[in-house]
């Protein structure tokens, strides 16, 4: 890992507490012959420090204690609870100030960055402050891909400050180039967590792995090289991670290679794919935590949304595993329909009909929409029980929804008989306007009547043509006898549909 020494002065500085992560206060004091006159507080740490080192490095903390009016003597207490990195990011910047040593890394330099911006340590102070040395550091460790990994992790703790300074941008660039460059020719070095994958250090990929139980599997051949950066970009948060794949496309990363990341990172991060986390098992010494259903839900729906359209690029049995694990984290309409579309079209040319059963299981008929019934109906490669099922499922809405406007007509001439009785036992005046009001009353239910007749009709021509279809259908389908006997359907379409 790439550091920066800064300062020449030995550490002065000392802890009043025990540990970083005590619930308690914790004070940070300067020892040198002058007592503190000044006070900082950062988070749950108080950092007693002395005005001079300060004003000659920050124009905000020259600023803040330049307003700042005592009260009854008191010393000067200044407030830093929005600065980025914390009172880690501070104590490094402090130190600078007093000129004390300070070790920068891939780690820490961004919280570094983002501290000295925000509290004004530029050029206007000093020759050489904290600003433009962390800006020159970052330029080496953007040179490693090790370093730009663990720069771009730093970012997520201080994200919105990391994208105003433009580093995200700039970790995102730089490891996109890199992974998208001729692996023979720049032979990357492998680091942080793809080090524990292979020892071989070069980062190459062999095409046997050896999971939990010991047992060698064989997987697709690879060409080499390709993937020594699944590991490192699968340990990025979600929206880093898209950003990253995003980029390599548009450099011109394989679709292949785009893939293959997308699966490792799924299999690392939904365990539902395979019923544990295979990614996990096959790389020793690292320990998934397990995300909630939520969470793992939108990972899912983003990975299906990244996914490369190129047809054979993804296996069907590993699109089938998403699509199973969607249902199971009941993803939305959008996603499961997405991964059914590339299931069905690319699937088909390539499956026994067996397998083609076994697919189509996985889909609701009666959730179709009328489109994708009339696909089902006209597609040959489905198998017959499918197109059977549409068919059924599509005759059986149109006969509820005939009986269902038939029942709304006869609730609404019945209705009409008691209210012409009614009219009979009235005064005449009375009587006479009600007839007016009945004879109105009657017109209008009977347009009412008229129009569900005709709508009923309308349905019921579509059941006849239904039908027709269904009959062609059993004609050019040499198995259409034996499935029909099978399944208890009679040879005639309107057996079939469930007719009369």
């Amino acid at each position: 890992m790439a550091t920066m020494k800064l300062g020449s002065k030995a550490e002065a500085f000392q802890l009043e507490g025990q540990t970083w992560q005590a619930s308690f206060h914790l004070t940070l004091r300067c020892l040198t012959e002058l007592a503190s006159d000044v006070v900082i507080e950062v988070g749950e740490m108080s950092f007693h420090l002395h005005k001079f080192p300060l004003l000659n490095r920050s124009g905000l903390l020259g600023r803040m204690i330049s307003e700042f009016r005592s009260e009854d003597g008191k010393a000067c207490v200044l407030h830093l609870h929005d600065i980025p990195g914390g009172a880690k990011a501070f104590e490094l910047a402090a130190k600078f100030c007093y000129d004390i040593r300070i070790e920068l890394n891939a780690t820490n330099v961004v919280p570094v960055r983002c501290a000295a911006e925000h509290l004004l340590m530029t050029e206007d102070y000093v020759g050489g402050n904290l600003i433009t040395r962390t800006d020159n550091f970052l330029g080496e460790v953007l040179g490693s891909w090790k370093d730009t990994i663990k720069a771009l992790e730093a970012c997520e703790s201080v994200l919105p400050h990391a994208e105003d300074l433009h580093i995200v941008s700039r970790c995102i660039n730089s490891l996109a180039s890199k992974a998208c460059s001729d692996p023979s020719l720049s032979a990357w070095p492998v680091g942080g967590h793809a080090a524990t994958k292979s020892s071989q250090g070069s980062g190459s990929c062999s095409s046997s792995r050896t999971p939990w139980n010991g047992i060698v599997t064989r997987e697709a051949p690879t060409s080499a090289l390709a993937d020594w950066w699944y590991i490192d970009a699968s340990f990025l948060g979600l929206p880093l991670f898209k950003r990253l794949i995003l980029a390599m496309e548009a450099k011109g990363m394989k679709p292949e290679n785009v893939a293959e990341a997308l699966i490792y990172s799924a299999k690392r991060s939904l365990p539902g794919l395979s019923g544990g986390s295979t990614a996990a098992r096959m790389t020793p010494g690292i320990s998934i935590s397990a995300a909630s259903e939520s969470e793992q839900r939108v990972f899912l729906e983003e990975i299906v949304d990244l996914l490369p359209m190129n047809k054979g690029v993804i296996s069907t049995r590993f699109l089938l595993r998403l699509l199973r694990t969607a249902m199971i984290l009941r993803a939305s309409p959008s996603c499961r329909e997405n991964l059914e579309r590339r299931t069905g079209a690319q699937s088909h040319p390539w499956l026994t009909e067996s397998e083609r059963e076994q697919i189509c299981q996985l889909i609701n008929c009666q959730k179709l929409s009328l489109e994708a019934c009339t696909h089902a109906a006209q597609n040959e490669r489905l198998p017959l029980r499918l197109v059977v099922q549409v068919l059924f499922f599509e005759q059986l809405h149109l006969r509820s929804s005939i009986a269902g406007w038939l029942f709304v007509s006869d609730r609404v001439e019945n209705s009409q008989a008691p209210h012409a009785n009614l009219a009979l036992q009235k005064s005449s005046n009375v009587a006479i306007q009600a007839d007016i009001s009945e004879e109105q009353e009657n017109d209008d239910h009977h347009v009412d009547v008229d129009d569900m007749r005709s709508q009923v009709l309308e349905l019921e021509k579509e059941c006849l043509s239904m039908k027709q279809e269904i009959g062609k259908l059993g004609k050019p389908r040499s198995s259409w006898n034996i499935f029909s006997r099978k399944c208890g359907f009679g040879v005639k379409s309107q057996s079939v549909a469930g007719g009369k």
